[in-house]
């Protein structure tokens, strides 16, 4: 690495970041962050990159939209602390979590696959008995989908589900269709969805018809999460040609 640092052509901090459209405190930001190996100094003591820099810069840029801007500077300050094992253990993490997002995916779809538009638009009945009707309450539902019952309530303020209330205890009560809603509404936040994006769906979801937004957004979904295993792709191969300069 250090032969690399004192051969090539010099650039200034404005070369590198022009070639990458950024500003130059961007450059040293990255530099004081461990993004990039440190610069040389000129006689003057201004900062002297290398083409080495510009790899690494490519690098990291490349690796942002694949595992995300604090991932993608973990890896490249493990490269740089000549601990690729560490850089290589986060990039695993991250390929772990894109398969465990493609699962999420798939069983939203699955789910979304045992809705009918009669069942999806059935009608809210606040004043239905629970006697019989198999409803549950929020503790239990809390932790079927392993979250606190202070999601469910703000779920509920954002209008994902519309549990009714015994008329005994006061408790909320959860029948069928607020169950299926607050699953879809944990398997889409776990997708990346806000609870603004999330509403709309759910709302239509009741209404007869209502499948195809749903539908629309797993979509979506899906492209993102094939845009970004593409992108983990294009990082690879451009840390690849990072770590083979560095030698």
């Amino acid at each position: 690495m250090g032969r690399n640092l004192q051969s090539g052509r010099q650039l200034r901090p404005i070369d590198l970041a022009r070639g990458h459209g950024l500003s130059t405190q961007a450059v040293r930001n990255y530099e004081e962050a461990g993004i990039l190996p440190a610069a040389g100094r000129t006689p003057a003591g201004y900062r002297a990159y290398m083409p080495l820099h510009a790899r690494a810069l490519g690098a990291f840029l490349a690796l942002v939209p694949a595992h995300g801007h604090p991932t993608a500077a973990a890896i490249m300050r493990a490269v740089n602390e000549g601990a690729a094992d560490e850089a290589f253990r986060v990039i695993d993490e991250s390929h772990a979590q894109l398969l465990d997002d493609r699962r999420t995916l798939q069983a939203v779809e699955i789910a979304l696959r045992g809705l009918t538009p009669t069942t999806a638009s059935e009608p809210y009945e606040p004043d239905a008995a629970l006697s019989g009707s198999g409803g549950t309450f929020i503790g239990p539902l809390a932790a079927e989908l392993g979250i606190r019952p202070a999601t469910l309530r703000t779920w509920e303020r954002a209008g994902l589900v519309r549990p009714r209330r015994d008329p005994l205890t006061g408790y909320r009560v959860y029948d069928e269709a607020d169950v299926r809603d607050a699953k879809l509404a944990h398997q889409l936040r776990r997708g990346g969805y806000l609870l603004e994006q999330i509403a709309p769906l759910i709302t239509q979801l009741r209404t007869a018809g209502g499948l195809e937004p749903l539908e629309a957004a797993l979509c979506d979904w899906r492209g993102r999460l094939s845009a970004r295993g593409r992108a983990m792709l294009t990082g690879a191969a451009e840390l690849e040609a990072y770590l083979r300069e560095r030698g």
